[in-house]
This record gives structure tokens, sequence and C-alpha cells, in this order.
């Protein structure tokens, strides 16, 4: 919690003019130490975003271990903080929309590009589960809303409240000063996104939020969308995205990432490219503020990578050969 507040609070310029924001920072990829290149690892392969990835990838790999098959690893990976409290981003606990209403987006995708998503659904915990019963049980890709959260408790999904004591008082203090307009600052860019690469060489993906704190309601960011939060072509790669949601659907963020893996562009490169691209496309716009996008790539060699606006943003990768580790992403721009 407190390392995901510290990064938010160091990339947040909300109070910063553009003319400021252009002379504090400048290109950097190059000059960043930390940049991590595409590695190529053996297979399986696991990596999801953020610290909260580490318990993530910890259960995914458990169950893969087990013999489980990818989508149920990731529905089960994913599930960790999606139930913890304490990550205040993710299902139970997540930090409300300005209505003091917990909102959650989620969606999950297969190696033969079969997918199910939610959105907008309330009172259920497990999100990335609905998505998951979506793709199986549906002819459809995307549900919302009711109609999600009537679907979820047709399948035997319970219903509860979501908001705990902790994330109430998060919002009512916000209240107090919000004037009640929609603030992205603070506890905002935090969705987990998981990629897994099995033994067999196929890709599987998932991703699963509460979304921007403090959103208008009925606010829908980039998680649950294909293309957008998440993608893949199993005969290319995988990717998958973090951050102000708003800018990665404006840009088809993991579908671009992944049509540049097929162009012949590593995961390093290809996310280097399309957070380039986001960048520059919104140098003059009013979201400039406070932008921040990573993501996270992975191809069908193994290479996997991250790459973001600014510095902060890391991943967690699991594999045979090291474990399960946290690593940081390469970034454009640093505060001089």
């Amino acid at each position: 919690m407190s390392s995901r507040r510290k990064f938010i609070k160091n990339t947040a310029l909300g109070t910063v003019g553009l003319s400021a924001l252009v002379s504090s920072f400048s290109a950097s990829a190059e000059a960043n130490k930390n940049t991590s290149k595409a590695k190529p690892v053996k297979k399986p392969l696991v990596i999801s975003t953020w610290r909260h990835g580490l318990a993530a990838n910890e259960e995914a790999w458990k169950q893969l271990n087990n013999g489980a098959a990818p989508l149920d690893a990731i529905v089960a990976g994913v599930g960790v903080p999606e139930a913890d409290p304490d990550v205040r981003s993710v299902g139970y606990g997540g930090l409300p929309d300005r209505e003091g209403k917990v909102t959650l987006d989620a969606c999950i995708m297969d190696k033969n590009s079969d997918c199910g998503s939610v959105s907008f659904l309330q009172g259920i915990k497990h999100p990335i589960a609905v998505a998951k019963k979506v793709l199986d049980e549906t002819p459809h890709v995307m549900l919302t809303g009711k109609g999600a959260l009537q679907f979820a408790l047709e399948k035997g999904f319970k219903e509860e409240n979501l908001l705990t004591e902790k994330s109430k008082e998060s919002w009512k203090k916000w209240l107090e000063k919000s004037k009640y307009q929609p603030v992205i600052n603070i506890e905002n860019h935090d969705t987990i996104s998981m990629l897994v690469l099995d033994e067999e060489g196929n890709l599987s993906g998932g991703c699963t939020t509460s979304g921007a704190a403090w959103k208008l309601h009925g606010r829908v960011g980039d998680s649950p969308i294909i293309g957008a939060g998440l993608f893949l072509d199993n005969e290319v790669g995988a990717a998958a995205a973090t951050g102000l949601g708003e800018a990665v659907i404006r840009t088809a963020g993991s579908a671009m990432v992944v049509e540049l893996m097929r162009q012949g562009k590593s995961p390093y490169e290809a996310c280097k490219e399309i957070v380039e691209r986001i960048y520059n496309k919104h140098k003059n716009h009013k979201d400039m503020a406070y932008l921040q996008v990573g993501f996270i790539a992975v191809n069908k060699k193994g290479e996997y990578a991250g790459y973001s606006i600014r510095p902060g943003f890391n991943y967690a990768v699991y594999d045979k050969e090291n474990g399960n580790r946290m690593e940081d992403a390469g970034f454009k721009i640093k505060k001089k």
C-alpha cells in the first residue's frame, strides 16, 4: 500500500502547468539504469503488475504445478489481491467512486482468442471469476452493470458489501474537499494484470481492478476492454496495461503492443514504442498532468519486459530458474 501511494505521489503533477511539466521532464529511457530489456526464460512464465503481483504469481504458479488450466490459474492468482482488503485498487476494499460505490472491471482471454469480460460490476468480490463464466457459458464477450450482477448471482456468486471501513473513511475524507468532483491522483493506477506462458508455449491473460478512485459513477476504464487493457495472439505474444485507462483506451494500447511484436519487435521495444505513442498523443491533453501508463508483455519465445511513461512501475515475474521476484520497468521520462 505504501509503495503504491509513494509511486502515485511521486508521479502525480496535477498542480503543475504544462509548460513546467515539459521543462521538468526529459526523455531518458536509454539513460535509465533500471531499464528492463527483453529477457528469455524457460517456460512456464507468469508475469503480473505491481507488488501485489507477487502473491498473485505464487498462487497461479501453485495452480499450474497442480495441473490447473492456465485460465483457472489466472483466476486463482489474481483472486488473491481481489480478496485482500489492503489492496485498495482491486476487488474487496477497493476505493469507491464519488458516490461511495465500489465498482469492478475484469477480463480474461485464452490461447484461442476466446474472452470474457465484466464492467461496472458491484457486490461481487471476484469479478475475474465472473469474466471467466462469461467466456465459458455465454456467446458474449462483455456483460456490464446490473446485467453482469444478475448473471453472477445466477451462477452462484455471493453478493456482498465490498466497501471496507478503511476505504469508506478514505472516501469520506475525500468528500470534505472534493466539491463532489472526481479527482485522479492517489491510489488510482493499480490494476493487476497477469500474463501466463505455459509449458506448451500457449498464452493466456487476465485483468481485474476497482478502477480509478473517486471516479464518476458508471465510469469504465481499460481493464475490461479486450485490445486496451489486455490482448494476446497465441501466434505472437501477449500484453497488458496499467495506469490511466482513458489513455490506454484512446490508443488500443495492448493490441498495439502485440501488433508490434508481430512485426518483429521485442517485448521491450513494443512496450516502449506504444508508451511513447501515448505520451506524444497526450502532450497537450488535459490528462497530461497526471498521466502514467505502463505495459507488460511476453512473446512466444518467453522474452518479457515492462515499460512505462514515468518511473515507479514494477512487475512480478515467476519462472523455474529464478523463482518469484520484482523487476523494475523501463521508463520514458524522469525528473531532473
